[in-house]
């Protein structure tokens, strides 16, 4: 696949820090349902809503690159009628996004092993990718990705090409989000404390945050209190 361009270099020491890439774990979504004594796929359908505005705020407050984690790949141990719920809620995005990515100069990708998916997601999503590829603002929507999946991929395609020698920077070429800088900040919702297997390689420097407000309900304020406690704190990237 080809990229437009190759934004993965660290932040220098001393240069003012910019939050560039925001990356959003997503949870909560059955909990919102249970509390209103709804069915879960409703949760889902409310979270989507919520990604679509928190998505187009990001980029409304000059956040280049926004990164959701959509569907893991332990979500398939889900009972069958809310896998396929989600499902059918990435056919309706993708749909929408075949009409309106362009427009709002977006370009995506998708992270994670497609071949497991539908056919017909698969090959939208890939048609996506191919059509927006020019645009500016990146949203990756990780979609059955799991992070120790990615980094045996990723060594699996090392191992594939002969690379011996291997360096950090060949490992992070060859992860799903190859060209893609490493997240400033990663957003969880619904209280938890744990990566869930997300961007395990590339948040080595991430600032987290968490935030006990369900997805369904995190608002564009939501997103301004996570970035202010950003800007709060002093990244030293392993140095004093």
């Amino acid at each position: 696949m080809a990229e437009k361009t190759d934004i993965s270099s660290p932040v220098p020491v001393g240069e003012e820090k910019k939050l560039r890439h925001i990356a959003f774990i997503m949870d909560g979504n059955g909990r919102w349902a249970k509390k209103r004594g709804l069915p879960r796929s409703a949760g889902h359908a409310a979270g989507a809503k919520t990604f679509r505005r928190i998505v187009n705020y990001c980029g409304d407050i000059g956040i280049e690159c926004v990164t959701v984690y959509a569907f893991s790949t332990e979500n398939w141990s889900r009972p069958e009628e809310e896998v396929q719920s989600i499902m059918k809620l990435f056919r309706d995005y993708m749909k929408e996004c075949e009409a309106t990515a362009n427009k709002n100069n977006i370009r995506m990708r998708f992270l994670g092993d497609l071949s497991r998916l539908d056919e017909d997601i698969r090959l939208r999503a890939e048609a996506i990718v191919e059509r927006t590829k020019n645009n500016d603002r990146m949203l990756n929507v990780a979609l059955n990705y799991g992070g120790r999946d990615e980094l045996v991929h990723a060594f699996r395609r090392l191992a594939a090409e002969g690379k011996k020698d291997i360096t950090e920077a060949d490992i992070s070429g060859a992860l799903y989000t190859a060209g893609l800088p490493d997240p400033d900040l990663i957003v969880r919702t619904a209280g938890e404390m744990r990566l869930s297997n997300f961007l395990l390689w590339q948040s080595a420097y991430a600032e987290y945050y968490a935030t006990d407000t369900l997805w369904p309900d995190m608002t564009p304020h939501d997103v301004d209190i996570a970035v202010g406690e950003f800007y709060k704190r002093k990244r030293r990237f392993g140095k004093v």
